[in-house]
């Protein structure tokens, strides 16, 4: 069969390419990338040169890239401007990250909306989400705790990124079939942008994600995974002296949920022993998206 032959449904290229089916119609419909084969049916049947135009396209998004200027790239088929152009964005989306962390620092909000505006009017809604705004976390989290910034700085940071994460998040469309999952911070955690930044992550990938953040009682947690019939499970540690009571509570839902998918991050889980990252190995989901991608290939093989 040739590679310019239709092999491949909506839905086949949307598992093998993680997209979703709305958005890859979003992507003919405005920019013309190609023209789907047609079966007899009137079907979309997509080729093998489809299929690495779009792996290609997914690969500039991943890297921060919109779509559209993927797309531009794509029709200059010049790949001197390409690296020239990642490293041009890679730098200034540091430049932002640093500014939108200064506004914040100095309680200038109105500064910072304007920032991050512009952000994501250049960058793809990863690139913003974990790249600008977890790099934002990291760095204030650390500041927090060499004191080098004071507990209102850390609240005030917290809230505006909070607020806007949150925006986003609930706009996301969802995929039915793919399993629900339950979020939920370590107990006694106050720490959650990195597990909403995560869960952000799940969600772009069409996971409805039943997200309850910080403050939420074992025995609630447990009523909320039966109530909805969730197949994973996802919480996050960062202050050490949390640590235990979060990796009995994984422990715990383990033994009561056998066949419920547990994964866990954040930076308290740093400071395991060698025995212990090796006994809770399958559920450290790591830190950055690649690790997020393996963890969730190797766990459910998408």
């Amino acid at each position: 069969m040739s590679q310019n032959e239709g092999k491949y449904n909506i839905k086949a290229i949307s598992t093998m390419l993680g997209i979703q089916p709305g958005t890859l119609r979003a992507w003919e419909r405005r920019y013309q990338i190609f023209e789907p084969i047609r079966n007899q049916a009137g079907h979309r049947l997509y080729s093998d040169e489809h299929v690495a135009i779009l792996r290609w396209l997914i690969d500039k998004v991943n890297k921060g890239f919109t779509i559209g200027q993927a797309v531009d790239l794509l029709e200059k088929g010049n790949i001197t401007v390409e690296e020239q152009e990642t490293a041009r964005y890679d730098d200034y989306s540091e430049q932002l990250a640093e500014d939108i962390l200064q506004a914040l620092l100095s309680f200038q909000e109105a500064k910072a909306h304007q920032l991050l505006n512009q952000a994501f009017s250049l960058f793809s809604i990863d690139k913003v989400t974990i790249d600008i705004l977890g790099t934002l976390l990291v760095r204030v989290g650390t500041m927090w705790e060499n004191n080098e910034i004071t507990v209102a700085h850390e609240h005030f940071v917290t809230a505006f990124l909070r607020t806007k994460i949150g925006n986003i998040f609930h706009g996301m469309p969802i995929d039915g079939f793919l399993p629900k999952v339950v979020a939920v911070c370590g107990p006694n955690e106050t720490h959650e942008l990195g597990l909403l930044i995560f869960n952000l992550f799940l969600r772009r990938k069409g996971f409805e994600v039943i997200y309850f953040g910080a403050g939420i009682p074992e025995d609630n947690v447990e009523l909320v995974i039966r109530e909805v019939n969730a197949k994973l499970f996802f919480t996050s540690c960062t202050m050490q002296q949390n640590l235990q009571a979060t990796l009995s509570l994984i422990e715990q839902l383990q033994v009561k949920f056998p066949c419920l998918l547990v994964g866990a991050g954040g930076f308290a889980f740093d400071k395991l022993t060698k025995e212990q990252k090796e006994r809770y190995k399958s559920v450290l989901i790591g830190k950055t998206k690649q690790e997020w991608e393996r963890w969730l290939m190797n766990h459910l093989h998408i």
